[in-house]
């Protein structure tokens, strides 16, 4: 993989090797665009409450029982206005420490996500319905079609389908399990498709009721991520 701030396009998504994060990357590189995925939606989910891993402690079996897939999307459907800020680390195998990067997140429902990379550089992605559009320093805007990227848009639906409440896109792309209870709750999302299973072994959200605290991100090599939300009420 090259470094800098190159934004070039040749071709969809199709390989199945991660990307080497131990330099900078280029944005539009088609092994990269999966990456450009998880630095905009790891987070989207999100905006409310304070970040935390939670503990599953146990609850009443009155609560327990009671608490359902279908109640976890129809609370999380009910946002549809909200400002974060983030705090993303990525732990990479090759490297001592992991990577940091920080900045502010803004979701509209039922389809429109910003993502502002503040710190280690300025970096823009917002996505408007199937458009996602990037851009990296001072660099020109890049406008990509999540139809033309399979691997992508499987990686996105898992969020806004997820924002939206809508089960049936979440299955298309994700086997879904709900641990946990209403007040601490894990939904873990495997991949069906092939290509996507290459790149991601499971998506990890956990939350408490409507709020999404963090998005952890495994990826196939064994390299993941970890996300951590703060509600902006500014």
């Amino acid at each position: 993989m090259k470094s800098g701030n190159s934004l070039t396009l040749s071709r969809p998504v199709n390989s199945p090797h991660l990307v080497n994060f131990s330099r900078p990357v280029n944005l539009l590189s088609p092994v990269n665009l999966l990456f450009m995925g998880k630095l905009i939606f790891l987070a989207t989910l999100f905006f409310a409450g304070w970040a935390a891993t939670p503990t599953y402690a146990q609850e009443s079996e009155k609560d327990a029982t009671t608490w359902t897939l279908t109640e976890l999307m129809h609370g999380l459907a009910q946002v549809k206005k909200s400002r974060a800020t983030f705090v993303e680390r990525k732990f990479i195998s090759i490297l001592k420490t992991p990577l940091e990067y920080s900045g502010t997140l803004t979701y509209i429902a039922p389809g429109h996500l910003e993502k502002y990379t503040l710190l280690p550089q300025p970096e823009s992605m917002v996505l408007d319905q199937n458009t996602l559009v990037v851009q990296s320093g001072e660099a020109q805007k890049r406008a990509l079609s999540l139809q033309n990227y399979p691997a992508l848009w499987a990686f996105v639906e898992s969020f806004r389908s997820t924002l939206a409440g809508d089960i049936t896109t979440l299955n298309r792309f994700y086997h879904v399990t709900l641990e946990g209870h209403s007040k601490q709750w894990l939904l873990i999302l495997r991949p069906v498709d092939t290509q996507t299973k290459n790149l991601i072994s499971e998506i990890r959200i956990s939350g408490s009721l409507e709020q999404i605290n963090t998005i952890e991100t495994r990826e196939a090599g064994g390299d993941y991520s970890v996300m951590n939300i703060s509600k902006d009420d500014s």
